[in-house]
């Protein structure tokens, strides 16, 4: 017989595993969380109680030398990266703050959190996802046995990649209890590059073209007008026209010289102000918090799609739903937001994903409209039963967020 045990916090892994392995005795379910960043993030579980890896908080290995990093998963986002700038280091691949649009607020979200959830940022075009960064993990499954996979280096690797499948998997395979990561110098000097009027399509092309160049663009973002007048800049407001911004790191000399190489390259597109190293920095930060779609309501989508088509896709939905648009990865991800639909617009979004290419995640929605469409991008029939073939092999008594991604799953 199910029971209902509220909030629990495990201090230890043994805790933790004890806990996992009562609640199977007990069959009863429960969400998975961290620190609660994203909890509003997919359907709801119907679960018996809630259980938190917040108490499982600490750096536990940290050698700036070797560019690795080991936390317990419950460890603040924040914690981590205030130790790592201290260092001149940070996690390149930019985890963006989804707590900051949701009620949750923003610094909210632990470090295995972040993993769980693999929403990485600006920087991904260059440095890669979530994913390529996390080297291990320690982990409990679904019948509370303790098991690790992975280590300190790249090319530690037998057998199957678990930390890999985990990334991405919001807490439905196991829990993790320890992520080990690759670490990245900081860069010393960041300029921006605003070009101000462009169409969608010209601001793909232009973002496209950047890439192309030998000059190490690590960031490609295309805002409309009213999204740009969201951030705290006022650069990015003038004549509250669309803004494309294009972004360069690394030491401060080559950053000038191809700042410079790159507005002769872009000269096309009328390259205007350039922000420097202070002003780069509080803007890919706000980027990172999206920071233009905060206090909403406003149901907020999270789509990829090539970046070849993501004019067309936006250009499909817009003709049936109010949007507002921000392209970043050169159009490869689309943060958007719509108006408030019965179905926060997932009928027209995911047919005209169905028509171009691509799939959604729908990130932000009141608790009736996330219980009655796809939250997460609908699987083919083949994948979908590898995906509950996966998740029976880890959690064979589903009690570990069950329905939270896939119904019945």
């Amino acid at each position: 017989m199910s029971i209902r045990f509220g909030f629990r916090s495990p201090q230890s892994p043994e805790e933790l595993s004890d806990l996992v392995a009562g609640s199977v005795s007990a069959k009863t379910p429960f969400e998975v969380r961290g620190r609660g960043s994203k909890h509003e993030v997919g359907r709801a579980v119907q679960a018996g109680g809630v259980v938190s890896t917040e108490g499982l908080s600490g750096i536990s290995l940290y050698e700036p030398t070797e560019l690795v990093l080991s936390a317990q998963s419950g460890t603040p986002l924040a914690e981590i990266e205030q130790v790592l700038a201290d260092h001149d280091q940070e996690l390149a691949f930019e985890p963006v703050d989804v707590g900051a649009v949701l009620d949750s607020g923003p610094a909210q979200a632990s470090i295995g959190g972040v993993f769980a959830s693999n929403i990485s940022g600006s920087r991904r075009i260059r440095a890669g996802a979530a994913r390529d960064h996390l080297l291990g993990i320690k982990a409990i499954n679904g019948l509370g046995e303790s098991f690790k996979s992975g280590g300190r280096v790249m090319k530690n690797v037998t057998g199957y990649d678990l930390a890999r499948a985990f990334a991405g998997s919001w807490g439905t395979l196991g829990i993790m209890t320890e992520v080990t990561m690759k670490v990245l110098p900081r860069a010393k000097e960041v300029r921006t590059l605003l070009c101000y009027g462009q169409t969608d399509q010209s601001a793909l092309e232009a973002m496209a073209l950047s890439l192309d160049t030998p000059f190490e663009v690590s960031g490609a973002l295309h805002l409309e007008a009213a999204l740009a007048a969201g951030f705290s800049d006022l650069s990015l407001t003038r004549g509250l026209t669309p803004v494309t911004a294009i972004r360069i790191e690394n030491f401060s000399n080559s950053v000038r010289y191809r700042m410079a190489r790159l507005k002769e390259k872009l000269a096309a597109y009328g390259p205007g102000d350039e922000l420097d190293a202070a002003r780069s920095r509080l803007f890919w930060q706000e980027v990172r918090e999206l920071k233009p779609f905060q206090n909403s309501k406003r149901p907020l989508w999270r789509i990829s799609t090539a970046p070849s088509r993501a004019a067309k896709l936006i250009a499909a939905i817009r003709r049936s739903l109010d949007i507002r648009v921000m392209y970043d990865w050169a159009g490869g991800l689309i943060w958007l937001d719509t108006d408030l639909t019965t179905d926060a617009g997932a009928v027209e979004i995911r047919r005209a994903l169905s028509e171009i290419g691509g799939h959604a995640t729908l990130i932000r929605a009141e608790p009736a409209t996330r219980a009655s469409v796809d939250v997460f991008q609908p699987l083919e029939p083949s994948l979908l039963a590898l995906t509950g073939r996966l998740k029976a092999a880890f959690d064979p008594a589903g009690i570990l967020n069950p329905g939270r991604m896939y119904p019945g799953i």
